[in-house]
C-alpha cells in the first residue's frame, strides 16, 4: 500500500526513502510477486491483508502489547510492498486498485493511532493521548495535502515524513518500547511536513511577480 502517483520529486523536494526502497527491492519484489501470482491471489487481496494486519496492530496497541503490534505492522508492510508488484506482474494495474490502496492506507494508519490513543486514555496518560491524536491528525494532513495538491495539478512531495518514514518510526517505537517518544516525534514532524506542503503549494500557485517597469 505504499503506492504513489508516479510523479518524480523535484530536487530536494520530498522524501527519498520510498524511492530508494523501490529501487533497491524492485527486482526481489517482482520475483516474489511472480510466485504469488501462481496462487491466484489478486493485488486487492494483498491490500486487504495489509489492512487487516494494521487493524490487528491497532487492537494490540490498545491492549498494551506494543512489541507484538510492531511485528504486526512490519508484517503488514510486506503485503503493502507486494500488492503493487503483483498488479504489475499480472497486468492488473488499475485506477481503482491504486485508489483502493491509498483509501485503506489512511484507515490502516489511523487504526494504529486509535489503538495507542485508547491505551493511553485507559492508562490516564494525558500527554500520550494528545501525542497520539496530534500524530494522527498530522499524518492524515500530510497525505491529504499531497492528494489535494495533485488533484489541482500541483506536484507536492515536500517534507520528510511521508508514509514510509512514519511507518518506520512507528515500528521502531513499538518494538523498542519507546512508544511515547516515537509519538512525540510523529506529532511534531508530521505537522511540520503538512505545513511545509502548504507553503510548497502556495509557492507553486502564486502568480509570478510583475517585472519592474522601465524608467
Amino acid at each position: 500500500m505504499v503506492g504513489g502517483t508516479g510523479d518524480s520529486p523535484s530536487p530536494g523536494d520530498g522524501p527519498v526513502i520510498e524511492e530508494r526502497l523501490r529501487a533497491g527491492t524492485n527486482g526481489a519484489l517482482t520475483r516474489i510477486a511472480a510466485l504469488i501470482a501462481r496462487t491466484g491471489a489478486t493485488p486487492n487481496t494483498l491490500t486487504l491483508l495489509g489492512f487487516f494486519g494494521m487493524a490487528a496492530a491497532g487492537a494490540l496497541c490498545a491492549g498494551g502489547s506494543f512489541f507484538a503490534a510492531g511485528i504486526a505492522v512490519a508484517a503488514s508492510c510486506i503485503f503493502d510492498a507486494l500488492d503493487g508488484a503483483l498488479a504489475r506482474v499480472t497486468g492488473a494495474v488499475s485506477v481503482f486498485g491504486a485508489f483502493f490502496d491509498s483509501f485503506l492506507d489512511r484507515y490502516a494508519e489511523a487504526a494504529v493511532y486509535a489503538g495507542l490513543l485508547v491505551h493511553y486514555a485507559g492508562a490516564g496518560t494525558a500527554w500520550g493521548v494528545e501525542a497520539a491524536f496530534a500524530a494522527a491528525i498530522g499524518s492524515l494532513m500530510v497525505s491529504y495535502a499531497r492528494a489535494r495538491a495533485e488533484g489541482l495539478g500541483v506536484a507536492c512531495r515536500a517534507g520528510l515524513f511521508a508514509r514510509p518514514e512514519r511507518i518506520a518510526v512507528i515500528i521502531i517505537g513499538l518494538v523498542t518500547g519507546l512508544v511515547l517518544p516515537a509519538l512525540v516525534i510523529l506529532a511534531v514532524a508530521t505537522n511540520v511536513t503538512a505545513i511545509r506542503r502548504l507553503f510548497c503549494v502556495r509557492g507553486a500557485t502564486l502568480s509570478p511577480s510583475r517585472p519592474p517597469r522601465s524608467p
